[in-house]
């Protein structure tokens, strides 16, 4: 399994919860979740932001069915759970005030003692680099936390709040959470995969099916009924499509749908332990759980590479 720091294993595919109580009602969600951990999946990430934007949520929504779900099914101790803080408006930024009540209600909504991978959901310029890891480091020492992560950092705040952790004898990130997929690989391959190799950072990719272009659903003259259509369709030019067809032909091959492939051509990148996917049913799950075990050839990874270039 890949491990994230020295504690934490987990599965090659990290099932994201940012549909839960969103596009996914309670029952859908726990039904996506049974699937995922059926298949052997371990790792599920979430946030206290997550569907506070919904008409009719107040927040946290994620994490509450979450919660809920963990603690009916009693099986909190055999998963990898992370959330964040810094994006909920009623929780908002990484002053260390905030951090503290923030984790708190997290471990509330989730039913739970602690949180296995807490990250910092956004850079917040406001709090001081010193203020933010030492209010981390206290909820890793208090039992609250056993790692941490950073979401949507650039390379160069990144490498600072390393070094701080170091200089001060902090608990250190061991996990960054950055967009990154087949169509979109630049920023992420020139500017942080270098600094995550260097410090034995583990990446968990978000959008990794770009917002669901990579499922193969979206094709020149079609136009799901989706949330995210507007942007999948954006990657609907000649790169895109030559993409889809050598997925097309992947998947063909293996017999295995086309995001499963996408995936695993993401989870096969250096610095990658887990990409993050998210599901509103069980029959979209199905389309992704192949990508545990499919490992694609070393062909294969450089022609994907080679056809989805910027």
């Amino acid at each position: 399994m890949p491990k994230i720091g020295t504690q934490l294993d987990v599965s090659r595919l990290c099932l994201g919860g940012n549909v839960f109580g969103w596009t996914a009602d309670r029952e859908a969600s726990f039904a996506v979740l049974d699937a995922y951990v059926a298949a052997g999946g371990n790792f599920i990430d979430t946030a206290d932001s997550y569907t506070w934007r919904v008409e009719g949520n107040s927040g946290g929504d994620s994490e509450r069915i979450l919660g809920d779900w963990m603690a009916e099914r009693g099986n909190r101790d055999s998963l990898v759970v992370a959330t964040k803080v810094g994006s909920f408006p009623e929780r908002k930024g990484l002053s260390a005030a905030n951090i503290a009540a923030a984790v708190d209600d997290s471990l509330r909504r989730l039913r739970t003692d602690r949180i296995d991978l807490y990250y910092a959901h956004k850079d917040d310029p406001d709090a001081p680099q010193e203020e933010t890891l030492a209010a981390f480091d206290a909820l890793v020492k208090a039992g609250k936390v056993r790692a941490i992560g950073a979401s949507n950092f650039t390379q160069e705040r990144l490498r600072s709040s390393l070094e701080i952790s170091r200089r001060d004898g902090l608990t250190s990130y061991v996990a960054l959470q950055p967009l990154y997929n087949l169509m979109e690989r630049a920023e992420f391959e020139s500017q942080l995969a270098p600094l995550l190799a260097e410090e034995s950072v583990a990446c968990m990719p978000y959008y990794g099916l770009a917002h669901g272009f990579l499922t193969g659903k979206y094709r020149p003259g079609t136009t799901p009924e989706s949330v995210r259509a507007q942007r999948a369709t954006e990657y609907l030019d000649g790169r895109g499509v030559q993409v889809l067809a050598i997925l097309d032909e992947i998947s063909l091959g293996y017999g295995v749908p086309v995001p499963a492939v996408a995936l695993a051509w993401l989870a096969d990148q250096p610095t990658v332990a887990a990409p993050i996917a998210s599901a509103r049913t069980p029959e979209q799950l199905a389309e992704l759980l192949p990508m545990l075990e499919l490992r694609l050839t070393d062909d294969e990874l450089r022609l994907l590479a080679y056809m989805s270039q910027d």
